[in-house]
């Protein structure tokens, strides 16, 4: 609690409180679920942020001497690598916590997902192999800005992206002691966030194909705007309490001569205590 208030000091509060960013963190996990069921099934079997899936598929087309198996490979590492840099260039001073540059990196990666579903759909859904690695590439670098901004969210531990530490931490915790399966429900809920993210993704794959990677970038985006929206409203609290202590000039000219009147007599109780102490003395003089 100390370190937080000191980092507070030294940045300023966050714009949203961590229990705000735990619930947006949940609808990030379900962008990532989507995200990656798409580009698993449609981009040559590749995830846009299981890095640890990616390489050992690359480790396996090694061996397979499969050219456009290990451009994907590449690809998709890669563009996580880039996502990672970008996203930690405009945050690195920032301070944990969800602030205002949180807002700006999030929708560069809107942008970026949104991008990602315009060439999608400009291809018909069936994009060339040039075309399906840009493709790959943008939906690794988005994925690459997410895990930035979900550590630099000021929730301990949490991720969106890569859900394995979770679910160690998870299994681990209730191993040690069951009742204390509460500490790890946020973690949980983020699990669900994911599955629930990749069936919703795969469903608009069977029914609407073209707006697959759309729905991800919606995802993001109202995460993007929620946060926005909260902070707006908090920053709106203060300027109304200092308004609502303001008061007009009538009220102060009345308050003040209400002090002067109390200091009046105030003054003539004390005049008063003094004349009858001096009578006091001289009859005792006599």
């Amino acid at each position: 609690m100390r370190g937080a208030g000191a980092q507070d000091a030294k940045f300023g509060h966050p714009d949203l409180s961590h229990r705000a960013v735990a619930r947006l963190l949940v609808v990030l996990s379900a962008s990532s679920g989507c995200l990656d069921v798409f580009c698993v099934t449609q981009l040559g079997g590749f995830f846009a942020s299981v890095i640890t899936g990616n390489l050992v598929q690359l480790g396996h087309n090694l061996v397979a001497v499969d050219p456009r198996l290990l451009s994907g490979g590449s690809v998709a590492v890669g563009g996580y690598a880039v996502g990672v840099a970008a996203g930690t260039l405009p945050l690195r001073h920032a301070g944990p916590g969800w602030r205002s540059r949180t807002h700006v990196v999030t929708a560069a990666q809107v942008l970026i997902l949104v991008g990602v579903a315009g060439g999608w759909w400009a291809s018909g859904g069936r994009p060339g192999y040039p075309a399906s690695l840009v493709l790959l590439f943008a939906a690794a670098t988005a994925s690459g800005i997410q895990s930035v901004v979900t550590i630099s969210s000021g929730i301990p531990h949490a991720t969106t992206t890569y859900l394995t530490g979770s679910l160690t931490s998870i299994v681990r915790g209730v191993v040690f002691d069951p009742h204390r399966f509460a500490a790890g429900a946020a973690g949980a809920t983020r699990l669900v966030g994911l599955l629930g993210g990749a069936v919703l993704g795969a469903v608009v794959l069977r029914v609407a194909p073209l707006w697959a990677p759309a729905l991800a970038a919606a995802l993001v985006a109202s995460v993007l705007g929620t946060a926005i929206i909260i902070t707006r409203s908090r920053r709106r609290l203060p300027s109304r309490s200092s308004g609502d202590d303001k008061q007009s000039p009538g009220e102060d000219e009345q308050q003040d001569h209400r002090k002067n009147r109390a200091d009046q007599h105030r003054a003539e109780a004390a005049k008063a205590i003094g004349e009858e102490d001096e009578h006091k003395r001289r009859g005792t003089h006599r």
